[in-house]
């Protein structure tokens, strides 16, 4: 495939230039079904005169479904958009930037989908749909999966499918709710993903951050100490990576804290531990749930982040070694081989 692709831009470079575009935009309409010609021209950064006459073209082969409701890709466009897949990997060069980030960040697996999250949203729809995949080919024949909040996951959440129907899958959150979205916090997404996949979910309603009396007070609550049982006893793990100042906002943190990770230079955020660009622990949020400590070889931990923003976080939270495989987007990919 390499030696056809290397010709097809030495001899028709505009070929490849329209492909990958078409194929941008079928996944697009996928990912944002029903859309409008508008709504698809803003979401991709094209014209709308120009997202028309490609419409119409894919309309005209079948790939691509118009109605009053909006545009809904077709089952022959979804068997185009899974064939093209691997091609378009080769064009972009994403499996060459997955081995360099492979070797750059010393993980097992990385991921990488086109485009950068920070500016389509819609991105991170196909970021949860790659961990949806991978995810399927982890499973054992009993699971017990810790999910944390964020937009990111949600994505994961909004992504996921039924899965097989020989293997037991229980859901449960990795943290306490951090004063956020209710859409983006841990138990609401575990219920969805357990919605969606006919698996079961357990609940931890206990706020993140909290003070020390009331994590010593909630951490002798029987119903408590259970769920973290089973929360700790976790094979796979599913967490996304955040801006340390960002995720520090999130949790309404104090003035001197913020000024402290300021003043250490903190950049990322996993577990409500904030690291430096070097990997190290600046500071630790008291929360309920996985502990760095609790994450071991036992465990398949798999870390979904992405937009140019997030790198350095990335970065950070990958000194520490602590997850099997990155699944991010090309935005951040690109942002870390910059350095």
């Amino acid at each position: 495939m390499d030696s056809i692709i290397d010709l097809q831009k030495k001899l028709v470079p505009e070929l490849v230039h329209v492909m990958k575009e078409r194929y941008s935009l079928l996944k697009s309409v996928e990912s944002l079904q029903p859309i409008g010609r508008r709504s698809l021209a803003e979401n991709t950064n094209l014209t709308e005169r120009h997202v028309r006459s490609e419409i119409d073209l894919l309309h005209a082969q079948g790939l691509v479904e118009i109605t009053t409701k909006g545009m809904f890709i077709t089952k022959e466009g979804k068997v185009v958009l899974e064939q093209l897949a691997a091609m378009i990997g080769e064009i972009s060069g994403l499996h060459v930037l997955e081995k360099r980030i492979k070797e750059i960040l010393s993980v097992d697996s990385v991921i990488v989908v086109p485009g950068d999250s920070d500016q389509r949203t819609s991105i991170k729809t196909e970021m949860g749909k790659a961990t949806v995949s991978y995810l399927r080919k982890k499973l054992t024949s009993t699971n017990t999966i810790a999910v944390t909040g964020g937009s990111t996951i949600a994505a994961v959440a909004d992504a996921m499918t039924p899965l097989t129907k020989d293997k037991q899958v229980l859901f449960v959150p990795a943290r306490g709710g951090i004063g956020e979205k209710v859409e983006n916090q841990a138990s609401r997404i575990v219920s969805e993903m357990a919605r969606k996949t006919d698996g079961d979910y357990r609940m931890l309603y206990v706020p993140d951050p909290i003070s020390d009396s009331t994590y010593e007070t909630i951490m002798k609550e029987p119903h408590i100490v259970e769920a973290l049982e089973v929360i700790k006893s976790s094979n796979i793990v599913l967490h996304g990576v955040g801006d340390a100042l960002k995720m520090a906002e999130r949790r309404r943190s104090s003035d001197e804290v913020m000024q402290l990770l300021k003043k250490k230079n903190a950049v990322g955020e996993a577990f409500g531990y904030y690291f430096d660009e070097f990997g190290n622990v600046i500071y630790k949020v008291k929360t309920v749930g996985i502990q760095l400590q609790d994450i071991d070889d036992k465990k398949q931990v798999i870390t979904v982040a992405g937009g140019s923003s997030k790198a350095k976080a990335i970065v950070s939270y990958f000194k520490q070694a602590k997850s099997n495989i990155l699944i991010t987007d090309q935005g951040a990919a690109e942002e870390i081989l910059r350095g």
